[in-house]
């Protein structure tokens, strides 16, 4: 699966990048590095990627800054921040403008590998589902991860659509916080637990044009869709 996988790398740590490139590419990814923010979106601009994996502290632009630019290019591309292990906050602030996940320095390239490969094996749709699905006043449309409304459309993440797609195959059911954390995140931990809620205000702020549809939160147990 690793063999066509194009990833953009972004670290300034010269030592941490050479040995994690080489890492990267012994396991069969195709992986360009960059030094500072403006070097990696230059390269975005230029090739095509499957996933970007940014340092948060980069010099000349920040991971966060060259995200947000990132996404205005490419609205699907999985994003995963590289953050310092004492800065919580950093972890949440990045999924809010737009990341699909974070991994803590120092990390090993064993963790770093499955979270990538989490993101690829996602890309792969099922080819049994209806071109459109209907969820109310809107329409969902997977492959693409584009959500339209009569009054609002929005390219989703690769994560934003991957848990609308478990919220809608498990509409009016509680669907457990533990089984969307194992399926999505790779496992069942507080703080991607943490990660997991600032994805579900994400959607909700996407369906909010439809107040039939309601993404409740059953304490303690999961989350439960439900559309009039």
């Amino acid at each position: 699966m690793n063999q066509d996988a194009h990833l953009l790398y972004v670290e300034d740590d010269e030592t941490l990048s050479f040995v994690t490139k080489d890492n990267l590419e012994q396991h069969g990814f195709i992986v360009d590095h960059a030094i500072h923010g403006v070097q990696g979106l230059e390269k975005f601009k230029q090739s095509s990627y499957d996933l970007c994996i940014l340092d948060v502290m980069l010099p000349e632009m920040d991971g966060f800054e060259l995200a947000e630019k990132i996404r205005t290019i490419n609205p699907q591309i999985p994003i995963l921040f590289l953050t310092a292990k004492s800065l919580k906050e950093d972890r949440i602030r990045g999924l809010r403008i737009g990341g699909d996940d974070y991994i803590t320095k120092p990390f090993s390239i064993e963790e770093l590998i499955l979270k990538i490969e989490i993101f690829l094996k996602r890309k792969y749709i099922d080819k049994a589902l209806p071109e459109l699905i209907s969820l109310g006043g809107y329409t969902y449309d997977h492959q693409n991860l584009e959500l339209k409304h009569p009054e609002y459309s929005k390219t989703l993440t690769q994560k934003e659509g991957d848990l609308l797609m478990m919220l809608i195959n498990n509409r009016d059911k509680v669907l457990r916080r533990g089984t969307i954390l194992e399926s999505l995140w790779g496992e069942d931990d507080y703080f991607l637990g943490r990660s997991m809620d600032v994805f579900i205000s994400r959607l909700r702020k996407h369906l909010k044009q439809d107040e039939g549809i309601k993404i409740e939160n059953i304490h303690g147990v999961g989350f439960k869709l439900t559309a009039k």
